[in-house]
């Protein structure tokens, strides 16, 4: 739920100041919080978890509201700080949830976990930043994706080595995410130019 409301925000003030409505601006924070679980578990071929467990899309639409209003409390400059680290929060309590979900279900271990992990982490974020219109930050040199992957392989390598300790597992994986995601939007870090593909 805190990932949901952190990535609802996200999404909601992509766009507030365009200057849509607040319906608008609520269908956008729902996507952008649901999107990435949404396509994973069509992949995994299950239940689609806000579909049985519908206080996600509840929660999605009162703090979408919030946003909405609050939103012009702030400059476009702070929005846009407030944005990339909610992601960061979001991206961080996604990738180690869908792990640990894509585990419980057996479902092409070890690497469909990371993968889907991934995928579920910067999913929603990818939708948004298309829909409105902006730079998504997976294609920028930004560390995004990259914080993600360390963290959904460090959480698989425990719940493989170390399965008694998943749950300290899962908190710092949330930790290795956020605190590399952090530093990077805080020291403006970028991937490294041996890794970066140059046209």
């Amino acid at each position: 739920m805190a990932g949901t409301v952190a990535f609802v925000v996200t999404g909601v003030l992509a766009v507030a100041h365009k200057g849509i409505d607040l319906f608008s601006a609520t269908v956008m924070g729902i996507i952008t919080a649901v999107g990435g679980g949404t396509m994973r578990d069509m992949i995994l071929d299950v239940p689609i978890f806000w579909s049985i467990d519908q206080n996600y899309i509840w929660v999605s639409i009162i703090a979408s509201i919030a946003a909405f209003y609050s939103s012009s409390a702030f400059s476009q400059k702070k929005v846009n700080k407030m944005m990339l680290i909610l992601d960061a929060a979001g991206i961080s309590l996604f990738g180690i949830e869908a792990v640990d979900k894509v585990w419980g279900l057996g479902f092409g271990i070890p690497l469909a976990p990371v993968l889907l992990g991934v995928l579920t982490a910067i999913g929603g974020g990818l939708i948004r930043d298309v829909l409105a219109d902006r730079q998504t930050l997976l294609m920028s040199r930004t560390l995004y994706a990259i914080p993600v992957l360390l963290g959904c392989v460090f959480f698989v390598m425990i719940l493989t080595y170390l399965p008694d300790y998943n749950l300290a597992g899962a908190l710092i994986g949330v930790l290795i995410i956020f605190g590399i995601r952090l530093t990077a939007i805080q020291k403006n870090l970028t991937v490294p130019d041996w890794i970066y593909l140059k046209i």
